[in-house]
C-alpha cells in the first residue's frame, strides 16, 4: 500500500468554493466593532478608534516589510524562501522583544486587504513555498478579507499563521480550514513571569488552550517528499536565561497533552535587546549549558522532531 502524500491543495481554496470563506470575512469584520480579536479582549470598536487597543490598529492592517525569507525553519524556508509579512504592532509587550522597532514602535504603513493580497501574490511568484504571517493576532479580520481576494486570484500557497502564541478562541473559530499551518511561541511556563516581561495576564492558560485548538485544526506537521512543510503544527519556544521561560513545563505540555510527534524549533538564539538590560538576568545570552539542558528536556520528553538549531552564543 503507497504511503505517498496526497497533492496539496490549501484549505482555503475549500472554504472559498464553499462561500464560506466569504461569510468569515464579513463575521471577522463584525468582531472589529467590539474586537475579541486576540486574548487582551480590549472590545474597542476597531472601526472607529485605535483609542484603548494595545494593538493600536485600526480598521487597516499596517505592513512593515514583506519578502522571502530564508532564515526561517527549514520545512518552511526550503530553497525559495519563506513568503513572509511582517504586521507592525503587537498584542504583546515582551521586554526583550528582537523586532521591537516594529512591534512597539508600528514602523511601517496601512495598507487596504486588496494591497495585501497582492503582497501574497508577488511572494507565490518569487516562488515562496508559503505565506508567512508574522505577529498576525490583531490583524486576523484583515488577513481573511485579504486571503478571499488573493484566493479569487491564484493564490495556492499554504498560509503559515506565525504568532506569539495569546490568541483569542473566537479568533481561532475563525481561521479554522483558513490557515494550514500553525506556529505559535509558546515563551513560558508561567503566567506570573509572563505577566512581568511581557506585560500579559493568563498566559500560559491561553496559549495552551490556543495551542490546543491549533492542533486540533491541522493535526501534527506533514512534509511532503521535498521536506517543505505542507500542514500542521510547528511551535517555537525561546530558551531564555535564568531558566525564566519554565523550558520543562512548556515540553512537558506538548509531549503529554498535544502529540510527541510535534514539531518543535528550540531556539537558541537569544540576545538582549530593547530594555533587557534592566531586566537581568535578561541581560546576557544564555550559556551553552542551558542550551543543552533545554535539549536534554526535550529528550526526556521524548520530543524528536527538533529544527537545527541557530548558531549558539557560547559565553
Amino acid at each position: 500500500m503507497s504511503s505517498a502524500i496526497p497533492v496539496f491543495e490549501p484549505a482555503y481554496l475549500r472554504l472559498l468554493r464553499s462561500g464560506e470563506l466569504e461569510q468569515r470575512v464579513k463575521l471577522a469584520w463584525r468582531h472589529l466593532e467590539d474586537c475579541d480579536l486576540c486574548a487582551r479582549y480590549c472590545r474597542v470598536n476597531r472601526l472607529q478608534t485605535v483609542k484603548g487597543a494595545v494593538c493600536r490598529t485600526g480598521e487597516r492592517a499596517v505592513v512593515h516589510s514583506y519578502g522571502p525569507h530564508h532564515g526561517e525553519e527549514e520545512p518552511l524556508r526550503g530553497w525559495g524562501g519563506s513568503g513572509t509579512i511582517f504586521f507592525s504592532w503587537c498584542n504583546l509587550r515582551c521586554v526583550f522583544c528582537q523586532n521591537w522597532e516594529i512591534s512597539q514602535k508600528g514602523i511601517g504603513r496601512e495598507v487596504e486587504p486588496s494591497e495585501l493580497a497582492q503582497m501574497m501574490l508577488d511572494l507565490q511568484g518569487k516562488g515562496c513555498h508559503n505565506i508567512n504571517l508574522v505577529s498576525p493576532s490583531h490583524v486576523v479580520a484583515q488577513i481573511l478579507a485579504a486571503v478571499w481576494t488573493a484566493a479569487q486570484r491564484g493564490l495556492r500557497l499554504p498560509l503559515v499563521y506565525n504568532t506569539g502564541g495569546y490568541d483569542s478562541l473566537e479568533a481561532l473559530q475563525l481561521l479554522d480550514g483558513v490557515v494550514d499551518i500553525y506556529m505559535p511561541d509558546m515563551k513560558y511556563g508561567d503566567s506570573e513571569t509572563a505577566h512581568q516581561y511581557s506585560h500579559i495576564r493568563n498566559y500560559v492558560e491561553v496559549n495552551q488552550a490556543a495551542v490546543r485548538e491549533m492542533h486540533r485544526q491541522v493535526g501534527d506537521l506533514i512534509l511532503n517528499d521535498r521536506g517543505i512543510a505542507l500542514r500542521g503544527l510547528l511551535v517555537r519556544h525561546l530558551v531564555l536565561p535564568g531558566g525564566l521561560a519554565d523550558s520543562e513545563k512548556v515540553l512537558a505540555f506538548l509531549a503529554r497533552e498535544i502529540s510527541p510527534n510535534t514539531y518543535l524549533n528550540l531556539m537558541d538564539q537569544y540576545y538582549p535587546c530593547y530594555r533587557a538590560y534592566d531586566c537581568p538576568p535578561l541581560d546576557r545570552p544564555i550559556t551553552a549549558e542551558e542550551y543543552r539542558q533545554a535539549l536534554a528536556l526535550a529528550e526526556r520528553y521524548g520530543l524528536r522532531r527538533l529544527d537545527k538549531p541557530r548558531s549558539l552564543r557560547w559565553v
